[in-house]
């Protein structure tokens, strides 16, 4: 494989890992979005697996921005 087929199979393989973050990402805002006031939401710690309690409105629009970040890149 030449050095230029290399960067562009690196370059593909980055567009479809940012595309699937996307959509996961996606799928997180419409699940906080659809969710009923009473019920609590836990983030995960990174590399543990502890969860915490979080604010509900504050989570979603802390991944609401997070995901309009990424469609910008794409």
């Amino acid at each position: 494989m030449s050095r230029r087929e290399e960067e562009e199979s690196a370059e593909l393989g980055h567009k479809e890992e940012l595309s699937r973050r996307i959509k996961e990402q996606k799928v997180v805002v419409d699940e906080l979005s659809n969710l009923k006031k009473n019920r609590k939401v836990y983030r995960q710690q990174p590399n543990s697996n502890i969860f915490f309690l979080v604010d509900r409105t504050e989570t979603l629009s802390q991944c609401k921005s997070k995901f309009a970040v990424q469609k910008v890149i794409v």
